[in-house]
């Protein structure tokens, strides 16, 4: 091994991948949510030599699983930035981690008293209690509809939510983690996806954790995996995997975890990172090793 300008430890020698980790949003796909064709092929190709493919993302497994069927993944992928995990093929729930009640009233009650958007989920539905521009910003993405219920407070009172989203402008959204982290403390794993978007779930879980799950059902050690993420939300996967890679568009908090950079999604980052890590296919894209 040696030490990379990233701190990561860097291989001398290639790593055997068997099992490859996508995010999506950012990374599969752009805001046009287009899987592009170099990156069917390549997804493919790597399927073809008997790599296995997830994808791990923040979305609902109603606004994940469409991608995944595309891809011709059937196996597991990880949602709800990895407090659930399902079987595509099935849709069966392999693994759920609601949030603890006491960290959703917590957050829902300071969303309420400033002002901000708030989100929640049950049996892979999206509820809120307003329809407005947050909300459309969210489900133009995640292509769902939502249920509106008079108060989300009243609603998920009781009842488990495995996240709880706040939706706001970008320079709000980032003052919105940081305060969030004082009221919830490590009651809660907070994290951005999008710089719309904080999103609290259980501390237990994050998109690492949930790879090894996956890298577990695949009996592929992780040592043998490769992920791809382009937010902060990817850290914990680019962490774990044996090797990470961010996408060119990323924000330097994940470029700091990488131990390779690619293009960005626009320019078929994915595409580039299975031809070079992968498929090794060497003198592909437009990044050096």
């Amino acid at each position: 091994m040696m030490q990379g300008s990233n701190g990561r430890d860097t291989m001398l020698a290639p790593t055997r991948i068997r099992l490859v980790a996508l995010d999506l949003d950012g990374t599969l796909i752009g805001d046009d949510l287009v899987l592009r064709p170099r990156v069917r092929e390549t997804v493919a190709a790597a399927q073809t030599g008997g790599i296995a493919v997830t994808i791990v993302t923040g979305r609902m497994f109603a606004a994940a699983r469409p991608f995944a069927r595309a891809l011709g993944i059937d196996g597991p992928i990880v949602c709800y930035q990895g407090a659930a995990i399902f079987d595509v093929a099935s849709g069966a729930t392999l693994r759920q981690i609601p949030v603890r009640p006491d960290v959703a009233r917590d957050t829902l009650s300071w969303a309420a008293e400033h002002g901000v958007h708030a989100q929640c989920y049950a049996d892979d539905t999206l509820y809120v209690d307003q329809i407005n521009r947050f909300s459309k910003r969210y489900t133009d993405l995640a292509r769902v509809e939502p249920v509106l219920v008079p108060s989300l407070q009243a609603a998920f009172a009781e009842r488990p939510t495995v996240k709880v989203v706040l939706v706001d402008d970008p320079d709000r959204s980032e003052q919105h983690l940081f305060a969030l982290h004082a009221v919830l403390g490590e009651r809660a794993y907070i994290t951005r996806s999008h710089v719309d978007f904080v999103e609290v779930i259980d501390p237990s879980v994050n998109k690492g954790e949930a790879l090894a799950f996956v890298a577990r059902r695949y009996d592929v050690p992780l040592d043998q995996t490769l992920a791809i993420g382009d937010a902060w939300n990817d850290v914990p996967m680019l962490d774990a995997a044996a090797v990470g890679v961010a996408m060119g568009s990323g924000p330097p908090e994940l470029l700091e975890h990488a131990d390779h950079v690619v293009a960005d999604v626009a320019h078929d980052g994915v595409a580039e990172a299975l031809e070079r890590y992968v498929l090794g296919l060497r003198g592909a894209g437009s990044v050096p090793p």
